[in-house]
């Protein structure tokens, strides 16, 4: 391989949608381009619902390229449309690194990479940004997603997880042996994304929420698996306890209108701001008192890090890959699946005692802001090609 060509990657997302990983992998493949190396994104189409993300690695000058069969449910006729789609792309770019983002993304490109015979690249790895392996499908459909996984990881030469706790939950699962996988955490621009134009705005004011309210948020999208629900049941305990507690949750998905009628049951919907996707959220971060998120999984929750990054503890489920990014009555409270009762006591402590929120909030900022760096993500890809390149004499 030529030093004065640049090393090209062909890197794969099921969609570019709002999330951590979108975020990662625009800001990666930027990142790279100083480095020495060219990127070609591949993303599939957006579930209906979902925001894009897209503008962002526009933004930052990456080449994406779309294709539209690769889709986030499961289809023969479009998943065998998008094998055919990748296995072109592999076979025009030479890409000299396939890296995979995101389950569907990479069982697709993975065979494309099979089927891409003579010009599959030489090297291939995929990042598990949490997985879908336990508590998203049912019994058959997940052990077929596992055995899958087995298979694919057996035709990658590295598999990168985003937390010590998934790559062991991978592990325990069968996916790979330990020594096949490599822990690479999230980067992400805190920095930027927290001193948007919003960031002076004055968002009490502006939704007429009281000066002694406090205020507990979400972010993210509104779907099964975030438990979106135990959100709005965690802020009307809490206010049953006597807390001036509204909820801000910020974002959209297929739950929504159902978390707005489940507010109206409660009798809190009067206390509940769902104000939607948005794009720039600095002046919400800064509006927020306690963060509160009680997924049923996570890989690395990008909402957490942004949250302890302005200086807001973290109310969490002790599941995936938090406990990597909140640590136990340091950056917030942790607390065991399912017990909301633990979560509204801990909202009612932080409620309780400003100096406890801020001592907790700073300790979180001190660490999340290099700890999730675009630098320091970008630095350990980099390190990580290379070893793998020169495995392959190249």
């Amino acid at each position: 391989m030529s030093s004065s060509q640049p090393i090209r990657v062909l890197r794969v997302i099921a969609r570019l949608n709002m999330g951590g990983p979108a975020i990662h992998v625009a800001n990666l493949a930027a990142g790279l381009e100083t480095r020495g190396y060219h990127t070609t994104l591949v993303a599939g189409s957006l579930a209906r619902g979902e925001d894009s993300m897209a503008f962002l690695a526009e933004r930052l000058g990456v080449t994406v390229v779309s294709v539209a069969e690769l889709q986030r449910e499961v289809s023969v006729l479009h998943d065998a449309r998008s094998v055919l789609r990748v296995a072109e792309l592999i076979r025009d770019e030479r890409p000299h690194i396939l890296h995979t983002h995101t389950a569907k993304a990479g069982a697709i490109a993975r065979a494309a990479a099979l089927l891409a015979g003579g010009a599959r690249p030489p090297v291939v790895l995929h990042t598990f940004h949490g997985h879908v392996l336990k508590g998203y499908f049912n019994a058959g459909r997940t052990a077929l997603f596992r055995q899958v996984e087995r298979t694919l990881a057996r035709a990658s030469d590295v598999l990168v997880a985003v937390s010590p706790e998934v790559r062991d939950e991978l592990v325990e699962l069968g996916v790979a042996p330990y020594e096949k996988f490599v822990v690479i955490r999230l980067g992400i621009p805190l920095e930027e994304r927290l001193g948007d134009p919003t960031a002076d705005s004055d968002y009490r004011r502006l939704y007429g929420i009281p000066e002694d309210a406090f205020v507990v948020a979400w972010v993210g999208r509104m779907t099964g698996i975030k438990d979106t629900g135990a959100v709005v049941d965690i802020v009307r305990a809490a206010r049953d306890r006597g807390v001036n507690a509204v909820l801000c949750m910020v974002g959209d998905g297929p739950e929504r209108e159902v978390l707005e009628q489940l507010a109206h049951k409660l009798g809190v919907a009067r206390y509940c701001y769902f104000v939607g996707y948005q794009s720039d959220v600095a002046g919400y971060y800064r509006l927020f008192d306690a963060f509160l998120l009680p997924s049923v999984n996570e890989g690395t929750p990008v909402s957490a890090i942004e949250s302890l990054a302005s200086g807001t503890p973290v109310v969490a489920n002790r599941v995936g890959g938090v406990p990597d990014v909140v640590r136990d009555e340091v950056d917030g409270f942790l607390v065991e699946p399912g017990d909301t009762d633990a979560a509204t006591a801990r909202l009612a402590e932080l409620a309780a005692d400003p100096l406890l929120r801020a001592r907790l909030g700073e300790s979180g900022r001190s660490r999340v802001l290099e700890r999730y760096s675009v630098e320091r993500l970008v630095d350990d890809v980099d390190r990580l090609y290379r070893s793998l390149l020169a495995a392959k004499g190249m």
